[in-house]
C-alpha cells in the first residue's frame, strides 16, 4: 500500500508539537499532501517556539511564544496533553493514555529532555529551563532577584546567566569541566567567551562538581558551599526516544533515532526530525546529532517531501546552524569543525567582534562568528559550495569572506 495512493484514506500522524513537528505538519500541506494529518504534543499547551523561554518569556517581557499557525485552516488535527508511551509497529498504532492512535505514516519529533543533576530531584528551589511550564515557574523566582546557581557552562548555562543577571541576581555558573563550552568548542576559542562572564558580574566556576544540592545551598565536592535561593540546572540534554526502548526502531549509543540520509528511521513508514534524530552526513564523513532550531526548521522540509513523493526523493545533508544571545553579544556558528586541519582567528577576540574559521584540505568547514554576521552569512555559503579558498584573505578581518574563494 503506497503512501501516495493512500493519503486520503490513511492520515501521517506526527509526535511532538514543537518546532520540528509543527513544522514537519505544515510543509506537507504546502507540498500537497491533503490526507488526515495529526499533532500529537504531550504538553496541553498551544505548540510554542522554546527560543525565547530563556529570554522574552523568563523576563516577563513575552507572555508565551506560540507558533503563529491556523492548524484549523490548514486541516491539521491537533491533539494536546496526549503523551505517547509506545509504538507497535506491526499494528501501525501508537500507544497513548488516551488509548490507540492508528497511523499510515509516522513521524518522531520528541525533540529532547534535559539532564537532570543526580541527587537534585525533588530538592526545593532546583529548575530545569526546557518547556513553558518550567519557564513559568522561574519568572516570579527571578522577579525576587535571589542568589542563583546555574549549574553548567554550556549554551544554556550562558544565556540563563545572562537573563539571572538582567533579572538582577547574583550569579555564581558551577562548570565541572575545566572550562566553558568543553563539549562543544576548542579551548582556545572558548577561552575568549569565559571572560564574558566576569565581565557581566557572574562568578565563574570551572573544574567544580556538586556533590549535593539542598534547599538554599549548594556543596562543591571541594567543600565549598554556595548560597542558593534558586539553582537552575543546565547540563545538556538527550534526545525524548525513552519509549521507543522496544518498538524496533533503531537508537544510537546517545539515544538518537538513527535516521538515515532521507530520515527514514530502521521501521517503514517511519521518519525521524528533529532534536531526538540523528543522520549520516555525506559533507562531513560522520553521524550528526543536532540539538539547535534551525534542524528543527530545515529537516521537515525534506521529511514532508519524502513522504509526499512515497519515495526517497530529497537527501537531508545541511549545514548545521545555531545561534546565541549571551552577555550583550550575538554569537553564530555554522558547520562542523572536527576533521578540521586549520583554525584560523580572524579579528581580536579580546574586542567586540571577531570570528573564527576552520578549514579541512583548504576549504572552509565551519565558522564562529561573535557580532560578525556577514562573516557568518558569507561563511555559511563558503561551506555549502566546498570550494576551496585562500587562507590569507580568510583571516584577514577587512577581507570580505566570499572573496576568499581561490
Amino acid at each position: 500500500m503506497s503512501e501516495q495512493t493512500e493519503q486520503t484514506q490513511s492520515g501521517v500522524v506526527i509526535v511532538g508539537a514543537g518546532m520540528a513537528g509543527v513544522q514537519t505538519a505544515v510543509a506537507l500541506r504546502e507540498q500537497g499532501w491533503s490526507g488526515p494529518l495529526t499533532l500529537l504534543g504531550a504538553e496541553p499547551h498551544q505548540p510554542y517556539d522554546r527560543p525565547p523561554l530563556s529570554k522574552a518569556v523568563l523576563l516577563g517581557k513575552a507572555e508565551d511564544s506560540a507558533f503563529d499557525v491556523d492548524f484549523e485552516g490548514l486541516g491539521i488535527e491537533l491533539r494536546l496533553g496526549v503523551e505517547v508511551t509506545g509504538l507497535r509497529a506491526a499494528e501501525r498504532e501508537l500507544d497513548t493514555e488516551a488509548g490507540p492512535v492508528p497511523y499510515e505514516v509516522l513521524v518522531l519529533a520528541t525533540g529532547a529532555e534535559p539532564l537532570t543533576l543526580p541527587g537534585s530531584e525533588g530538592v526545593q528551589g532546583v529548575h530545569l529551563l526546557r518547556t513553558l511550564d518550567d519557564a513559568a515557574r522561574l519568572r516570579p523566582v527571578l522577579a525576587q532577584a535571589p542568589a542563583t546557581v546555574v549549574v553548567g557552562a554550556g549554551w544554556i548555562g550562558a544565556e540563563f546567566a545572562t537573563a539571572a543577571r538582567e533579572a538582577g541576581c547574583a550569579v555564581t555558573v558551577v562548570e565541572a569541566a575545566d572550562r566553558v563550552l568543553a563539549g562543544a568548542l576548542p579551548a582556545e576559542v572558548a577561552a575568549p567567551m569565559a571572560r564574558w562572564y566576569e565581565e557581566a558580574g557572574a562568578a565563574l566556576l570551572t573544574g567544580a562538581k556538586v556533590a549535593s544540592v539542598e534547599s538554599g545551598r549548594v556543596l562543591l565536592a571541594d567543600g565549598r558551599e554556595l548560597p542558593a535561593g534558586a539553582v537552575v540546572v543546565g547540563i545538556g540534554a538527550r534526545p525524548a526516544t525513552r519509549w521507543l526502548a522496544e518498538s524496533g526502531v533503531a537508537l544510537g549509543p546517545d539515544g538518537s533515532i538513527t535516521a538515515d540520509e532521507y530520515l527514514r528511521t530502521s521501521l517503514p513508514g517511519v521518519y525521524a526530525v528533529g532534536d531526538c534524530a540523528s543522520f549520516p552526513s555525506g559533507r562531513y564523513g560522520a553521524r550528526l546529532l543536532v540539538h539547535h532550531w534551525d534542524n528543527a526548521l530545515q529537516g521537515p522540509r525534506v521529511v514532508a517531501a519524502n513522504i509526499v513523493a512515497a519515495a526517497p526523493v530529497q537527501v537531508y545533508d545541511p549545514v548545521p546552524y545555531f545561534w546565541s544571545e549571551q552577555f550583550g553579544r550575538f554569537v553564530q556558528y555554522a558547520g562542523h569543525h572536527a576533521g578540521a586541519d586549520e583554525l584560523m582567528w580572524r579579528g581580536d577576540p579580546a574586542e567586540a567582534a571577531w570570528s573564527v574559521c576552520w578549514l579541512r584540505a583548504g576549504a572552509l568547514v565551519a565558522v564562529l562568528a561573535v557580532g560578525r554576521p556577514r562573516d557568518l552569512a558569507q561563511g555559511r555559503k563558503l561551506i555549502e559550495t566546498g570550494a576551496p579558498v585562500d587562507p590569507a584573505k580568510v583571516s584577514d578581518p577587512a577581507t570580505p569572506l566570499k572573496s576568499a574563494l581561490v
